[in-house]
């Protein structure tokens, strides 16, 4: 009920009041809480106040009384003074008088309170300067439109004007040139009025705010070439005012400022709250239940883009805030009612502050990642650009972060939040002390007097303590407000992190080299919000030692004791299949809303606990203190904190009751089995079953082990003379089950709730019953329900663990008048009886129950439906599967009339009523009712509800199934559509066939008619048709496809989540492939886990592309605003083809393949016999010539001049068509390509099954020609990315013909060519028989390891990312340093793959240090003419006279510096034992470069290496140029055969053998003789001073004889 509708007498505006205790009086009441909104608005008139006084002073002295009269009205009795004289003394009795603090806050009010009633009388006056607070409307303006009114009656009505103006001029490419259009307007107070402040704020902020953006994207943010830089002339700029308006145009940086002082920002800056609940309009403002902000009430005044992204993120952030609208006086009641010790009165704000808060996920969640979702859906790409445009003007500005809403600070406050030490509470105080000063009074008046969980604690009361718990769990808990918080964050955050967000709010984009496990920037977030949720749970809930989504599904979540009362029949059916149970929860502090669920941790009964305790011999043991682990000690921590005493000690009888016993899982099987040491054929047995769980009990497999295990052993695994810590290890603590609430209650505290449970049952294994049919009942629903006459196996009189949770997809609408269709099986009846008892009788809208069931014995409440649709709330159409006597609802007798009807199931029924049920599904704009349609029972229920739906719109609305799926999609897309399936747990078969990643990664579903698959521990799901059903969006199951995801997984909690797993059993398809086993084959099992991490970048980065690339040409809007050129898509496109050219694929082709590429290296090196250097192909030369071509370098001309349009639409308009042909045809090639990488990877995944079943003389050689297979692959993935640079550099934005008008597009052409002096150029002389610039002409050239080494190493030195950005930036520096980085660097996502990737290729390098100078440095083996010129007197001539060495055509990676300063490191020969400095090796280091250059052209330059790079793919390309004059040595050992693929693609099994086959061969072939292969390990002489000699000869030799020796 809203908060300005009376009851009594509603409507009844400037009418007299009924219960008035005047006669005749219009105001209502005492304490009446409508008293002050049913009045016209006239205070004198309302309150019979005398005109000449005035009305607020007579109202506060009016309501004032004397101190004793508040304070003493009911002291002791002199009796209870005597006593308490008596037993503590009479000093204690001073405490009978109140306390100097009380004594004052009575005079004075209550702090909270005195700070609104200040606010709202200084506020109207002076146009809110001190921040908007009030008690009807609390943080939000009162009215949205007086400010902007104000503002529009001004001269500043310029800036409002612009801001309606600017989706645009962003548009049309105009924003810094009509911000500079704008004559000066000054903010000071007599040009600006107080009452127009606020919308002055908003206003020049959003404009400084676009303009810097613009600043940073125009249009030279990404490729640029030649480089250019375009400016304003003669624009005033306000540099002079300070850093955030540096740069920005005096006609608003001005005023700005001065608004800003006005406003007590003594540093300009706009806040979060500014931009979202600040600049909306309200449509309604009648419209006030349950507050008058909500998404579907309210429009953004001021867009800056104009987007359907911006729009829905901006409401959706402004509802979060504004649903907390009267959040604030209730927190200001609970601190009066704690001044005035009035328990009562703080329950009932406590459970209005519940409900408040309950309300805030749903706000939350109205942001959309479904693209069906309407004017909900955010496009995370979209929403990038949203972040970085609200970035602060400067590092100092204090940030633009969520953590400033006002009521998180004050929510933190009233709970008594007192840790701050994690980054976003840090943050948080910071931002804390930046608010407007009204919020900061009134937060800092609830922080420091009369704390609430003071009092509550103190006070004993057990109401008080379960209400005020249910506020803690509602607001930071992790199925409250910042449990869905996080859960929703995380999910943008992966999306936006994989589609080009470089950076996140908390450094979360950022890689740190030094941390041991770095996390993927949307994770980094993830555990900022689960440090910042421990802090405030900390004060309630103790230091907790696991992560918050490790709370959900467990004991923790039950943090109240009900008492079970009693067992009803809801049917005739005489077994009570069905049944309602209800339990007492008297003084528990409970509350409810229909749609709840309430979860109970279940007891074994006593049958079950029997058994295991014969077994084990803990029959007289059951009293005995059991020995607890880390879990066991966690219960009961939680058992002593929910009773309010100390941690209870749990007794073995208490581990058997509450632990899990059934059913029996593969851990609890594996633990048993160890224990009794394998000796058990019945354990055997059970381990080799074909499904889990299996359908049996702990008891039941002790009592059958116990028969064929040897007494010792069984006596050594269950001593009973120890401790018995093996019972808690082998028994874990059981998880609770969650129930659907059957009931509503008016009460203010329920004292019962009811709930539906039908028993489970299930036939016992055949193991255990053998050829019997023995029927057992789930461990949940067989307490809570047992077989009529079994009561006593389940009797306790111990207190049930129950707890309530909020389910916010299954919740009522908020509007009464919304239609309501519920379809529901068997006991999925269970919600929906709180529905029609919450809507009965109080809504308008119309309520439909389609119920399918068994038979009329099974029909569950029947009586109590009759009575609703006999008093005509409701309708009631049923289906009977095993039962001909049918129930039909008569509408005319509004009553349910018997009739003969054949059995058939619920589809039917719904194809029976399938007009009315079209009309619910259908949305208002596809001109249905827009109904909300709820689905509540099994997963086989589901399944025939939505086949009923699929055909009933079939039927009735569409002419393909096609378009009956978007209808369905767009239902729940808009959250309109909403279910609840359970599904008892059954076993999944074991036998199924296993799916290879690569199966998984081909699965992306990001074609048309194709699948999208996901991995979740071990398992793999075709989730295609789930998709558009995910509450979360759609969007975040697909960033997740073709990979395995169970990290994801468990983050968001989904492991514990019953209905996720019921949903995912029906989805299952078959088991994931498990790793290999690569016994002793170190090298295999590397490979093996960094080619799969590369699989999982290459697919993952396909579906990151695809998310843009739909954007790019999915979209008309994209392009057009109405009917002109849209310059928003021409940006988009430029961003995001720019990212991939400029970074070259980053993700694929930068460190994550470096890395690949240096550890084949090195197993090809290290493998080969030969003594020679291993030729190795040139994979990343490849690259950079690739990224350096001709073709690569015209591709990027095209993207550089679409650039140029970004800020110049003048041009653009004349190319429109061509720019949309050139984005088109280069984002169907980019998913080309990608799509190719991707198959390579797959093959390569392939590979390593293969490998294994290959016949090979040494795993050494298997080894080698898997490596030789997979450089293959690496070759072939940088010739595709030269093919690529071909392919696209065909095509150009400029093409006349395809123009409106083809020669006015060709004159602007020429026209552009003059002016930048390109046409000219056609008379500048070329001199003739010049080599190309970029030539090409080395693609197949191979290269030694020791140049493999160099250049990586070269790359990890050069990174910026080996030195890790400082993490204690503040959150204010993070946003600006996120708005300073271009749109084309990488993203956030290929930041940390990067980074993950250059530590690893660090750690390798410094683990291998000896062997790769053993392989990069060792001479290739001399044979006697060698060492005749070696020792020629020519040899000892040239070394008598000192000839120098000729420098190295390369230098080393290293500085020279670092090698001056490099100590001398010493190897010991293994034949000699003598020792010779690594500087002997250095020397020879020319032999190797020598050799290789001897074939060399001649008069070929080798270019100097650059040094130097920005990032790691700039850094390799800056590099690698000096390995374009590096010949390929003809006829080089170890050649490496080319991987062969089939048809399709994919390596061909046979032939994939052979070609492994024929790798062994040739290793084979060029082994050398024994004598040779020993010269790697033996010196060739005896002492230190021949090998010297030697060595210096052979260098002096062949510097002399340079050419003479082929490679």
């Amino acid at each position: 009920m809203s908060e300005r509708r009376c009851p009594v007498a509603p409507g009844a505006t400037g009418r007299l009041c009924p219960m008035s205790s005047r006669p005749g009086s219009k105001l209502g009441p005492r304490g009446c809480t409508f008293s002050g909104f049913a009045q016209p608005g006239d205070l004198h008139a309302a309150f019979d106040i005398p005109m000449h006084i005035n009305p607020v002073h007579h109202l506060r002295q009016r309501d004032r009384k004397a101190i004793n009269d508040i304070l003493y009205s009911s002291g002791p009795s002199m009796r209870q003074i005597k006593e308490m004289q008596n037993s503590t003394g009479t000093k204690s009795l001073d405490s009978l008088n109140a306390s100097d603090q009380d004594l004052l806050a009575i005079a004075l009010g209550a702090p909270a309170r005195q700070v609104l009633l200040r606010a709202e009388e200084i506020g109207p006056q002076t146009g809110w300067r001190d921040g908007y607070l009030s008690t009807e409307y609390g943080f939000c303006p009162p009215d949205t439109t007086e400010a902007v009114g104000a503002l529009r009656n001004s001269p500043g009505r310029v800036w409002s004007d612009l801001c309606e103006r600017m989706p645009g001029c962003v548009a049309r490419g105009r924003v810094r040139e009509s911000i500079a259009a704008l004559h000066l307007v000054q903010g000071t107070a007599d040009i600006i009025p107080d009452k127009a402040l606020w919308a002055a704020l908003v206003a020049l902020g959003m404009l400084c705010s676009i303009w810097r953006y613009e600043e940073n994207n125009n249009g030279t943010e990404g490729i640029n070439v030649p480089p250019r830089s375009p400016k304003l002339d003669n624009v005033d700029m306000s540099d002079d005012l300070g850093d955030e308006v540096r740069g920005i145009a005096r006609s608003i940086g001005l005023p700005y400022v001065q608004i800003c002082i006005r406003m007590g920002r003594s540093i300009p800056h706009l806040t979060f709250f500014d931009q979202s609940s600040y600049n909306i309009t309200i449509r309604d403002p009648l419209s006030t239940y349950p507050y008058v902000g909500r998404f579907d009430n309210m429009d953004l005044r001021w867009p800056m883009f104009g987007d359907s992204a911006e729009r829905a993120f901006l409401k959706g952030v402004a509802e979060t805030d504004l649903s907390f609208q009267h959040g604030v006086d209730a927190i200001a009641s609970c601190q009066e009612h704690v001044m005035m010790k009035n328990k009562q009165g703080l329950l009932e704000e406590l459970i209005r502050l519940k409900e408040i808060l309950e309300r805030m996920p749903t706000a939350f969640n109205s942001i959309s990642l479904n693209s069906r979702a309407g004017e909900n859906y955010i496009c995370p790409a979209e929403w990038v650009r949203w972040a970085k445009f609200s970035a602060p003007l400067s590092k100092r500005c204090p940030a633009t972060s969520g953590l400033q809403f006002p009521p998180f600070l004050l929510m933190d406050a009233f709970l008594g939040r007192t840790n701050y030490s994690s980054f976003l509470g840090e943050e948080g105080t910071h931002l804390r002390a930046w608010l407007p000063s009204n919020l900061r009074a009134f937060i800092a008046a609830v922080e420091n007097y009369y704390q609430i969980p003071a009092f509550v604690k103190a006070s004993g009361d057990p109401r008080l303590i379960g209400v005020f718990d249910g506020v803690v769990e509602a607001y930071t808990g992790e199925r409250g407000f910042m449990g869905a918080h996080r859960y929703k964050v995380f999910g943008l955050l992966e999306v936006a992190g994989k589609t080009g967000r470089t950076e996140t709010n908390g450094n979360t984009g950022g890689t740190d080299m030094g941390t041991k496990d770095v996390m993927r920037p949307w994770e980094e977030t993830h555990q900022a919000f689960s440090d910042a949720m421990k802090e405030r749970l900390e004060p309630h809930r103790g230091k907790l030692d696991v992560q918050p989504q490790e709370l959900r599904g467990t004991f923790a979540e039950c943090r109240y004791k009900g008492k079970l009362l009693s067992r009803n029949f809801v049917d005739t059916d005489p077994s009570r299949s069905t049944a309602m149970v209800t339990l007492d929860i008297h003084d528990t502090g409970i509350t409810f809303q229909p749609g709840d669920r309430l979860a109970m941790m279940p007891l074994n009964s006593w049958s079950e606990c029997a058994k295991v305790a014969a077994a084990l011999g803990l029959d007289d043991m059951l009293e005995d203190a059991a020995t607890l682990d880390r879990q066991w000690m966690r219960f009961a921590d939680h058992l002593g904190a929910i009773s309010l005493s100390t941690k209870p000690q749990l007794r073995v009888i208490d581990i058997l009751r509450r632990g899990h016993l059934a059913p029996l899982t593969s851990q609890l099987v594996m633990k048993l089995h160890n224990l009794l040491r394998a000796s058990s054929n019945t354990i055997l047995q059970v381990l080799a079953t074909d499904e889990w769980p299996v359908r049996a009990s702990l008891g039941d497999l002790l009592q059958a082990a116990i028969k064929d295990t040897s007494p010792r052993v069984w006596d050594q695994a269950f001593a009973l003379d120890g401790n018995l810590a093996w019972l808690t290890d082998l028994i874990s603590v059981e998880v609770p089950r969650t129930y659907s609430i059957s009931t509503y209650s008016e009460e203010l505290l329920p004292s019962t709730v009811d709930l539906t449970i039908s028993r489970s049952d299930y036939q016992l294994s055949s193991t255990f019953a053998g050829n019997s049919k023995i029927m057992r009942h789930g461990v949940s629903s067989g307490f809570m329900n047992p077989l009529v006459g079994e009561e006593m196996d389940v009797l306790d009189d111990d207190d049930l663990l129950i707890g309530v949770s909020r389910p916010f997809a299954f919740q009522l609408p908020v509007d009464d008048t919304s239609p309501v269709t519920m379809f529901a099986g068997g006991s999925g009846i269970a919600p929906f009886r709180s529905f029609w008892q919450c809507r009965a009788g109080r809504s308008f809208g119309k309520m439909s129950l389609y119920l399918g069931v068994q038979s009329r014995e099974k029909f569950c409440y029947e009586d109590e439906l009759r009575q609703y649709v006999n008093e005509g709330f409701m309708e009631v159409h049923t289906a009977f599967s095993r039962d001909s006597r049918g129930l039909v609802y008569d509408p005319v007798q509004q009553d349910l009339v018997e009739r003969e009807i054949s059995p058939r199931y619920i589809d039917a029924l719904i194809v029976e009523h399938g007009s009315a049920i079209c009309d619910m599904v259908m949305s208002k704009q596809q001109g249905g009712l827009g109904g909300y349609l709820y689905v509540c029972g099994s997963v086989e229920v589901f399944d025939s509800v939505m086949s009923g739906i699929r055909r009933a719109i079939y039927n009735h609305v569409t002419s393909t199934m096609d378009s009956t799926d978007m209808i369905l999609n767009t239902a729940f897309a808009e959250r309109r559509f909403m279910l609840d399936i359970f599904m008892t747990p059954k076993s999944l078969p074991c036998n199924t066939p296993t799916i290879s990643l690569s199966q998984l990664a081909l699965h992306t579903g990001h074609r048309p008619n194709t699948r999208l698959w996901i991995g979740v521990h071990g398992k793999v799901y075709d989730v295609t048709d789930f998709c558009p059903m995910h509450p979360g969006g759609t969007d975040i199951i697909k960033s997740n496809a073709g990979v395995d995801c169970s990290k994801s997984f468990d983050l968001l909690a989904h492991t514990n989540n019953p209905e996720v797993a019921s949903l995912l059993n029906k989805y299952f398809i078959g088991e994931l492939r498990v790793k290999p086993t690569f016994s002793h084959l170190e090298d295999l099992s590397m490979l093996y886990d960094l080619w799969n991490s590369f699989l999982r970048v290459a697919t993952e980065t396909v579906v990151a592309s695809h998310f843009e690339v739909g954007m790019i040409v999915g979209s008309p809007d994209v392009w057009f605003q109405g009917d002109l050129f849209n310059m928003g898509g021409v940006r988009r496109f430029y961003h995001y083809q720019s990212r991939l050219l400029q970074s070259g694929f980053s993700a694929l082709f930068g460190a994550k393949l470096q890395e690949l590429y240096l550890k084949i290296s090195f197993i090809l090196a290290n493998s080969s016999p030969s003594t020679g250097s291993t030729r190795l192909p040139d994979v990343l030369g490849i690259i950079a010539r690739a990224k350096g071509s001709n073709d690569a370098v015209a591709a990027c001309n095209e993207i550089s001049q679409i650039g140029q349009f970004t800020a110049n639409s003048e041009a653009a308009r004349f190319h429109e068509k061509g720019i949309r042909a050139y984005a088109s045809k280069s984002v169907e090639f980019d998913m080309e390509f990608l799509e190719d990488i991707r198959t390579d990877a797959c093959n390569g995944m392939d590979a390593f099954d293969s490998i294994l079943d290959l016949e090979a003389q040494s795993e050494t050689q298997r080894v080698a020609a898997l490596s030789t297979f997979l450089m293959q692959i690496l070759e072939r993935m940088a010739n595709r990315l030269a093919a690529f640079y071909a392919k696209l550099a065909r095509y150009s934005v400029f093409q006349p013909e395809m123009e409106v008008h083809p020669a006015r597009t060709r004159w602007n052409i020429l026209r552009h060519k003059i002016r930048d002096g390109t046409f000219f150029i056609l008379a500048a002389e070329i001199p003739m028989g010049s080599p190309p610039r970029y030539a090409n002409n080395r693609a197949h050239e191979a290269v030694d390891f020791e140049h493999v080494i160099r250049d990586i190493q070269h790359v990890i030195d050069s990174s910026p990312r080996s030195n890790p950005r400082p993490r204690n930036l503040t959150l204010a520096e993070q946003h600006a340093a996120r708005s300073e980085m271009k749109p084309s660097d990488t993203s956030a996502y290929e930041i940390q793959q990067s980074g993950t990737a250059l530590k690893a290729m660090s750690t390798f390098i410094d683990n291998n240090k000896r062997a790769i100078r053993r392989l990069s440095r060792v001479p290739q083996a001399l044979d006697l003419e060698q060492l005749m010129q070696v020792y020629s007197p020519i040899a000892e001539d040239r070394q008598q006279h000192g000839i120098q060495t000729p420098p190295h055509s390369r230098s080393s990676s290293r500085s020279p510096s670092r090698i001056a300063a490099m100590p001398t490191l010493v190897r010991r020969s293994t034949t000699s034992g003598s020792t010779y400095p690594v500087q002997m090796h250095m020397q020879l280091q020319g032999l190797q470069r020598r050799r290789n250059t001897a074939t060399s052209e001649p008069g070929r330059h080798t270019p100097t290496p650059t040094t130097t790079s920005l990032t790691p793919a700039a850094a390799i390309s800056g590099l690698l140029t000096k390995l374009n004059t590096r010949p390929k040595a003809p006829n080089a050992p170890g050649g490496l055969p080319t991987p062969p693929l089939s048809g399709d693609g994919a390596p061909d099994q046979a032939r994939l053998m052979q070609m492994f086959a024929a790798a062994k061969t040739g290793i084979a072939n060029g082994a050398p003789t024994p004598d040779a292969s020993h010269s790697r390990t033996k010196s060739t002489t005896g002492s230190l001073r021949a090998f010297r000699l030697q060595a210096s000869a052979l260098t002096g030799g062949l510097n002399r004889r340079d050419g003479s020796i082929g490679s």
